[in-house]
């Protein structure tokens, strides 16, 4: 099995949260300012829970290889990915202290608690079907937003959101990830019951990526 054999077990589920009305409000310059300071403010404390989740796949790791496959995401959200989101937020008047005091929404709470335990109770490959999501829908997001006609880029205060994830340097890190991730599928039979706890793993995270979009939606 492969990635998209996870996509196409939860297709709806998949469709909903890469469309989902955030993300089309988003793209068209008209999503409330404060669904958007909520989801910036949101995002900013599970990047904090996925970097460790990505800690825990060192931890889980069965071989030197799995080891050395997790570094790079757990250097890159520490030294990257998360100073370019303070930097993003600072640009929005929202500091990293800020932040750091804001209190975990029950969304943010539920979607990452998830992939940690999954994480914790499963394998590693368990791991990556729940860390999946995130980085494959975020590239599926962008590259969509950026080549669709009707995205509004000039006047649009979200314009940068959407140059970042379906820029280069995101794509190019999304298909790395979609690589290792089929590595470690490769040998696992879809219909079998590991494929299928699989799916289910994948199914729940996306689930809990459309939740996260609608927590960020109903701060309106």
């Amino acid at each position: 099995m492969n990635h998209q054999d996870l996509i196409q077990a939860c297709q709806n589920e998949w469709t909903e949260y890469t469309e989902h009305s955030f993300v089309q409000q988003l793209a068209l310059g008209e999503l409330a300012h404060s669904s958007f300071l909520h989801y910036l403010k949101q995002d900013f404390l599970f990047l904090k829970q996925y970097t460790r989740a990505y800690a825990l796949a060192i931890y889980k790791a069965r071989t030197l290889a799995e080891m050395r496959m997790a570094l790079p995401s757990v250097q890159a959200l520490l030294s990257s990915e998360i100073a370019h989101h303070v930097t993003y937020c600072g640009e929005w008047g929202v500091s990293e202290v800020e932040m750091e005091a804001e209190p975990e929404a029950f969304g943010t709470v539920a979607y990452t608690r998830f992939v940690l335990d999954t994480g914790m109770s499963g394998d590693v490959i368990d791991l990556y079907a729940a860390l999946a999501p995130c980085s494959i829908g975020y590239g599926v997001i962008g590259a969509q937003l950026l080549a669709r006609e009707s995205t509004k880029l000039e006047g649009n205060p979200y314009a940068n959101w959407i140059k970042m994830y379906g820029g280069e340097e995101f794509q190019s890190g999304v298909q790395k990830s979609i690589t290792q991730l089929d590595e470690l599928l490769v040998d696992i039979d879809l219909d079998s019951q590991r494929g299928q706890r699989l799916c289910h793993i994948f199914k729940t995270a996306t689930r809990m990526e459309v939740a996260f979009w609608q927590q960020g939606l109903d701060e309106a």
